[in-house]
């Protein structure tokens, strides 16, 4: 995942007619979606889906998550690392504990699963956070050029909660002006990009303090081009 949460001095590229495809389709499914809410917001396009997963499919995520977790990295040039105090875990997406969700999130959104990422999980321990960052790549960064050859950027993000928490641990988009509180098997979805294809800055969130509990979610990333090749 990248950070910034600042302001890019480079121009931005050139905005990209697949990433407006991706923003267009993608909502239009979402809208259309019985089940799906999207916020009530302007500045980005934010979706909710309660009950994504059922109670049972998320324990067995979360098993797999403290089986497998490592202390969580930064995709940056800034070596900051009270950033990220989280641990993660890589979910192989052949695995047949892990196949059905990850096909499920391709499939509510309508994208071809080889545009995807190794599905995520994290556990959020009491005091541990993911401080304010976006999750599109930034073009400044030395890593952009290695991003361009593996599917290009990020457009979608989606996100399940897999418990709730007692205290603390919400997801907070603060330009953006929404904050969610973790609720187990509810996913959020959001689009990096602004209707131009551009990224959208108002996209900036934060995994906020966990207070009492543990917080687990899984992520699940997309890109304009094929990740799997």
């Amino acid at each position: 995942m990248s950070l910034f949460a600042r302001k890019s001095k480079t121009p931005a590229p050139a905005t990209s007619a697949v990433r407006q495809r991706f923003g267009a389709e993608v909502a239009a499914r979402l809208d259309a979606h019985p089940a799906v809410e999207r916020a009530a917001i302007a500045a980005a396009q934010v979706y909710y889906y309660v009950d994504f997963l059922d109670a049972e499919t998320c324990d067995r995520l979360i098993a797999m998550i403290d089986a497998h977790r490592r202390p969580s990295t930064l995709l940056s040039d800034r070596n900051d690392q009270g950033f990220r105090t989280s641990d993660s875990c890589d979910m192989n997406r052949w695995s047949p504990e892990v196949q059905p969700t990850d096909e499920a999130i391709a499939a509510l959104l309508g994208i071809d699963p080889a545009h995807g990422e190794t599905m995520q999980g994290q556990r959020y321990a009491p005091g541990q956070h993911f401080r304010a960052h976006h999750d599109y790549f930034h073009a400044t960064e030395s890593y952009w050029e290695r991003m361009q050859q593996e599917g290009g950027q990020r457009t979608w993000t989606a996100m399940i909660y897999l418990n709730d928490v007692p205290e603390g641990g919400a997801t907070w988009f603060p330009q953006a002006g929404i904050k969610v509180a973790p609720r187990r098997g509810m996913l959020l979805a959001w689009n990096n990009m602004n209707p131009d294809g551009s990224p959208n800055e108002a996209t900036i969130h934060e995994g906020m303090p966990v207070v009492e509990g543990v917080k687990y979610i899984i992520t699940k990333w997309f890109r304009e081009d094929r990740w799997i090749k």
